[in-house]
């Protein structure tokens, strides 16, 4: 066993100042991650009462302060606001002269690569893109759930190893992304992250109307089950009637769910075409069986269109289905870090996780 004294993490070389614009759910956790690490919070910005909540709770006696001081006062900033935000914030910041040379520039955006920060970089700034592949909830433990996330990193080929070293202080696993990958990086975290939280509250819904008293209990043990096996065996673990091919099983689900959740059928017939395509491909689905199963989603998707348009609620085309919905952008924010919705939040309580939630914060993310 070893007994030689460990160095306090404050006494190590290199220590920075750390300012966090955005007070967010993602900003006060990394911050106070690096804290651990033997960094020093210096600054935040945060105008809102949910921002001065999270900065007090996972930040103590660090000081709320405009963006512009922030940067100030930090050798090391964290930019954590939205992906539709943070263009706007980084020029803004650089044509105001904030930025100072040799200043680490950190996003958190899961879309960005480094080139968003190039007004930064033109004024001086060490780029660097660091993107948690985590959900967080605004509280002290997303501190702990950083050991071990895995970070998107993205950073000009001199600053990898110092991006990399700030990833390993808060405890993650750098993954390194290629700038023009960024986008297909961070809409595969919200593919997963993201859709599947809508699926889990609509199964959760269903099993109430069915009677269920505790849908999270019997859910629970399932689809933990389900997320391991797709992890481990990718699509060997499809299971269920569509990959079988039982078209009478999807067809009795379609009718109940016309029946008692309207607004479910036309996410359950975009995800079992899915599912029956990948079961097709890998051999699960056999095709004389796959002719019947995809005849009953092209009806139930006919269906669920001439149920739109005759309720004025949405337009399709054959196989497909509108519902004539519209969502907000990305997700907004102000450059204290409160945001509107990147799908899942309203002003300030901002993914990635993408497990993605937006990055003031992610989405998440995931954002």
């Amino acid at each position: 066993m070893n007994t030689t004294p460990q160095p306090d993490p404050k006494d190590r070389p290199a220590r920075l100042t750390v300012g966090v614009v955005g007070a967010g759910r993602v900003g006060p956790a990394l911050a106070a991650s690096l804290a651990l690490a033997g960094h020093r919070p210096v600054a935040v910005s945060g105008v809102s009462d949910a921002s001065r909540r999270r900065a007090a709770a996972l930040l103590p006696d660090v000081p709320l302060v405009p963006p512009a001081e922030v940067l100030r006062r930090a050798e090391l900033v964290l930019l954590t606001v939205p992906d539709d935000a943070l263009p706007g914030l980084v020029t803004g910041l650089a044509e105001t002269g904030a930025v100072r040379p040799g200043q680490l520039l950190v996003h958190t955006s899961g879309r960005y690569g480094a080139r968003v920060l190039d007004p930064a970089l033109r004024a001086g700034a060490l780029p660097l893109a660091l993107h948690p592949a985590m959900t967080f909830t605004g509280t002290p433990v997303d501190v702990q759930r950083l050991a071990g996330c895995s970070f998107g990193v993205t950073a000009p080929e001199e600053l990898r190893l110092v991006a990399e070293a700030l990833v390993i202080e808060m405890g993650g696993e750098p993954e390194w992304i290629a700038e023009d990958r960024r986008p297909l990086y961070h809409a595969a975290l919200a593919l997963g992250a993201n859709h599947l939280v809508t699926l889990v509250a609509q199964s959760m819904e269903l099993l109430r109307t069915a009677g269920v008293e505790a849908p999270d209990r019997m859910l629970g043990p399932l689809l933990g089950a389900s997320l391991d096996n797709a992890l481990r065996s990718g699509d060997a673990a499809l299971t269920g009637p569509v990959a079988r091919g039982d078209a009478g099983t999807v067809a009795a689900h379609i009718a109940e769910l016309r029946a008692h959740a309207p607004q479910a059928v036309a996410g359950y017939l975009a995800m079992a075409r899915a599912t029956a395509d990948r079961a097709l491909d890998h051999g699960l689905l056999k095709a004389e069986l796959a002719e019947d199963l995809l005849g009953v989603l092209a009806d139930g998707a006919g269906g669920a269109v001439g149920a739109a348009r005759s309720s004025g609620t949405g337009t399709g085309t054959t196989g497909t289905t509108g519902t004539n919905s519209t969502e907000h952008p990305n997700s907004t924010e102000n450059t204290d870090g409160t945001e509107n919705t990147d799908g899942t939040e309203h002003p300030d309580s901002t993914e990635n996780t993408d497990g993605t939630d937006s990055s003031d914060g992610t989405e998440g993310d995931a954002r």
